[in-house]
C-alpha cells in the first residue's frame, strides 16, 4: 500500500482560511481518521489528498512521490463518498466494475475482481440488483466494493455511515474494520462522530478551526489530551469541566469552588504549585465520579463532594446521574443498580488519580 505525507498544507477560499498548516504522517497500512466539529475543515482536507481540491499551499506526497499537481485518475486512491454516489442505472455489479471498465482492464479480470469484492462484503446475492432494490447498509457496501476492486494505495472515505441507522452503523463498523485487516490497507477516514473515531482509528487526528489539535492513539487521546477541546470531544458522555481556586493548607495543595473543596494527589501538586492562589479548569470524566455507596477502589480522603441529584438518565447497563454541587453541575455515569433518587442529596467520590487540569488562559493541558 502507501505512506501518505501532507506537509504545511493549507486552503482557503476567498481569503478565508479553512486549513491551516496541516502536517500529518500516515504510515504504509494505518487506519488514521480525521475527527472534529462540522466546518473544522477534515473533508476538505481529504479531498485535498484526493486531488478533488486545489491546495493553497504545502505539500503532499504518497509513497514519497510528490502529487500537487498529479490528477486525480493518476493518484491510484479510491474515495467512497457520504451519498454513496452510485448509478441509479447500473446493477450493483455494473457500479463496481466501471471503473476498471474505464482503464481498459480485461473482462475477465474485472469479473474476478468485482465477485472477489462482493465476496470480501457478503453481497454477491446483489449483484444483479440495482441501487434502488437496497437498503443503506447494503448500498454503502457496494460503495465500498467499487473502491476495493481498483486494489488502490489508499482509501479515502468521507462519512460513509453518516446515512445509517444507529444500530447499522455499529455493524458497518465492526465490518469496516474487518475490512482494514483483511486488506491491510493504508485507509483515511473522516468522521465527526467521536465513537466511530475511537473505535476505528489506530491513529486520531483531532481537528478545531482547520488547525489540527492533537494526533495520537485513541487511548492516549482519551488519557492525555493536550488542551481542553480535546479532552471535552474526545469521551461519551464528555468530560467535566469545573472553574476551581488552587490553594494551599497545611503543606496540600486543593482544588476549592463553593462548597467543593478536593485535594490535590501528591504527585501532581508540583505541576499545579505554580498556580497557588489562582483559578484554573479542573476536568474530571463522568466514569471517574462514584457513588459513595458503592465505591471500593480505596481511600477517599479529601475526595467526597455532596450533590443533588437533578436528573436520571437510565441507559440499561449504566445510568447517568445529573449532579448539582452548589451553582456547578456534573454529569455522574454510574452502575446500573445505583439507586439514587431526583432530588435527593448523596455523597460522591472523585477519582483525584484520573483527574485533569487546564490553565484557564491557554485551555492547555496542566496535569
Amino acid at each position: 500500500m502507501a505512506k501518505v505525507v501532507l506537509k504545511n498544507v493549507e486552503k482557503s477560499f476567498d481569503n478565508h482560511p479553512i486549513v491551516r498548516d496541516f502536517n500529518l504522517e500516515i504510515n504504509d497500512e494505518e487506519f488514521c481518521v480525521l475527527v472534529g466539529p462540522s466546518g473544522c475543515g477534515k473533508t476538505t482536507t481529504l479531498r485535498m489528498i484526493a486531488g478533488l481540491e486545489e491546495i493553497t499551499s504545502g505539500q503532499i506526497f504518497i509513497d514519497d512521490v510528490l502529487i500537487n499537481e498529479v490528477p486525480p485518475k493518476d493518484r491510484d486512491i479510491a474515495f467512497v463518498f457520504q451519498n454513496y454516489a452510485l448509478y441509479p442505472h447500473m446493477s450493483v455489479y455494473e457500479n463496481m466494475a466501471f471503473g476498471l471498465r474505464l482503464r481498459s482492464y480485461p473482462k475477465d479480470e474485472i469479473d474476478r475482481r468485482v465477485k472477489e469484492a462482493a465476496g470480501i462484503l457478503n453481497i454477491e446475492h446483489l449483484l444483479d440488483r440495482f441501487p434502488r432494490q437496497l437498503s443503506g447498509g447494503q448500498r454503502q457496501r457496494v460503495a465500498v466494493g467499487r473502491a476495493i476492486v481498483r486494489k488502490p494505495k489508499v482509501f479515502l472515505f468521507d462519512e460513509p455511515l453518516s446515512n445509517l441507522d444507529a444500530k447499522l452503523r455499529v455493524v458497518m463498523r465492526s465490518e469496516l474494520k474487518k475490512l482494514h485487516a483483511r486488506l491491510k490497507a493504508t485507509m483515511i477516514y473522516v468522521t465527526h462522530d467521536q465513537v466511530e473515531a475511537m473505535t476505528m482509528g489506530d491513529k486520531i487526528c483531532v481537528m478545531k478551526d482547520g488547525i489540527i489539535q492533537q494526533v495520537s492513539s485513541p487511548l492516549e487521546l482519551y488519557e492525555k489530551p493536550i488542551n481542553k477541546f480535546v479532552a471535552g470531544f474526545i469521551g461519551s458522555p464528555p468530560m467535566n469541566f469545573w472553574e476551581m481556586l488552587i490553594t494551599e493548607k497545611s503543606g496540600n495543595l486543593f482544588a476549592v469552588s463553593g462548597g467543593a473543596e478536593l485535594k490535590i494527589p501528591a504527585r501532581i501538586s508540583p505541576l499545579l504549585l505554580p498556580y497557588n492562589g489562582q483559578k484554573v479548569i479542573f476536568g474530571v470524566r463522568p466514569e471517574d465520579i462514584y457513588d459513595k455507596l458503592f465505591y471500593r477502589l480505596g481511600p477517599i480522603d479529601g475526595n467526597v463532594l455532596t450533590a443533588t441529584v437533578d436528573i436520571i438518565e437510565p441507559l440499561g447497563s449504566e445510568i447517568y446521574l445529573h449532579l448539582r454541587v452548589a451553582k456547578d453541575v456534573l454529569v455522574a455515569k454510574v452502575d446500573a443498580h445505583n439507586t439514587a433518587r431526583e432530588n435527593q442529596l448523596i455523597e460522591v467520590v472523585i477519582n483525584m488519580d484520573k483527574v485533569h487540569f487546564f490553565d484557564p488562559k491557554t485551555e492547555q493541558a496542566i496535569v
